[in-house]
């Protein structure tokens, strides 16, 4: 008998195990369900071994861009958002196109280079308000891409619109779309996602509305949110759907996830509060480790800071993680249901981050590929050196 707190012995099997997903073979459904009950160490250093192959092994990336939340009015009601507002309610918003444009002009002075748009499912939006915000955007700030609408938005626009879904995205893309958001992954098991958010998007739309977008050669990535009380086994079921999507996407299109990326669920402010487990920064290595096993088809991975904090996304570079995401100039959602302030961070962390875990700090684009090495002596230095950070002083404030 193993005591809870004994380390799991390790078998013939497991090691075998380990050796065959060191060497980068592919598991099926019961091997990946078998690494959820291995030493998280053994586990971590075959990932942190896949992670230096399958991406620039000496390099930590992350993205200048904001996260822009253009309404908080929603009729969908997930239990675990505490986001969320009723037209009724006194804090709910719909933001004019002017006050979205002076945000972007903020992202564009610290140098940003992409928007991350999604808002509530508002019923009282007509599509000619998606339409001329993506053109008013576009005529404004070229430079910048938008990667809008949550799978979410689309399935309500496409139920709302009269529009099939291509001819839906076609019709955003006209006007400036770039790239749909991974959001309302969660875990796409529906057994889950029924007790979460009953009216939640199903998984199979979620995965309908993203081929359609990686089909028309938009960006997309694959998420995933821990601690809802899902099994091992429905973890392990939503990485294979992913990594199945994955390989679907690329055969069809060349054109698949850019990346992957996952947090633990936050329940502090929600209806899920004290009812929903959550998931320790133990979990989140763990699963962030297995994520980087299993997708052997998904080159980035990509650590939380704002859901977990520095410290144990410093950590996630050496269980799987290439990627720090992003500055995140703006972030309601998730700082909303965690009731914290971790909304920003700026690219002096950032980098200090990267390099004292041991890598080179590299900003990127959205489809991760590298803009700048930044100066490490300047943005970690003092006095007269910190100038440039300053002048770039994203989130900061």
């Amino acid at each position: 008998m193993t005591l809870p707190d004994q380390k799991p012995l390790e078998t013939p099997a497991s090691a075998a195990l380990l050796e065959k997903a060191e060497r980068g073979e592919r598991l099926n459904h019961a091997e990946i369900t078998a690494l959820y009950s291995l030493p998280l160490p053994d586990v971590a250093a075959v990932a942190h071994h896949l992670r230096l192959q399958r991406s620039a092994p000496d390099t930590a990336t992350f993205l200048i861009d904001r996260n822009i939340n253009y309404t908080n009015i929603c009729n969908v009601g997930c239990n675990f958002c505490a986001f969320y507002r009723t037209p009724r309610q006194k804090d709910s918003y719909t933001l004019d196109y002017d006050a979205i444009s002076a945000k972007i002009t903020e992202l564009e002075a610290v140098g940003g280079t992409r928007i991350l748009m999604q808002g509530g499912v508002n019923p009282a939006l007509g599509l000619e308000y998606y339409t001329g915000l993506l053109r008013h955007i576009k005529a404004h700030h070229p430079s910048i891409r938008i990667e809008a609408f949550s799978p979410e938005e689309v399935l309500f626009m496409e139920k709302t619109f009269g529009l099939s879904l291509d001819a839906l995205l076609d019709t955003l893309i006209e006007a400036g779309l770039d790239g749909l958001p991974g959001a309302g992954g969660e875990i796409l098991e529906d057994d889950v996602r029924a007790k979460a958010a009953p009216a939640r998007i199903r998984s199979n739309d979620w995965f309908r509305i993203l081929d359609a977008a990686q089909a028309k050669g938009l960006y997309t990535i694959s998420t995933m949110v821990i601690g809802f009380g899902e099994s091992f086994e429905q973890r392990a079921s939503h990485l294979l759907k992913i990594r199945d999507q994955q390989d679907r996407a690329l055969a069809l299109y060349g054109n698949g996830f850019s990346g992957f990326a996952m947090w633990t669920l936050q329940t502090e402010n929600t209806r899920l509060a004290g009812k929903a487990p959550g998931a320790s920064a133990h979990e989140y290595l763990q699963q962030l480790a297995i994520a980087r096993i299993a997708l052997d088809n998904v080159p980035n991975i990509q650590a939380s800071w704002p859901a977990q904090g520095f410290k144990v996304a410093q950590a996630a570079l050496y269980y799987g993680a290439s990627d720090l995401g992003s500055t995140m100039l703006e972030e309601n959602v998730v700082s909303a249901a965690g009731n914290h302030h971790r909304h920003n961070a700026t690219v002096r962390e950032l980098v200090r981050i990267a390099h004292d875990a041991g890598f080179r700090p590299a900003i990127r684009n959205s489809r991760f590929q590298i803009l700048e090495y930044p100066d490490v002596d300047i943005y970690l230095g003092t006095g007269a050196n910190a100038t440039l950070e300053e002048e770039r002083a994203v989130g900061a404030g």
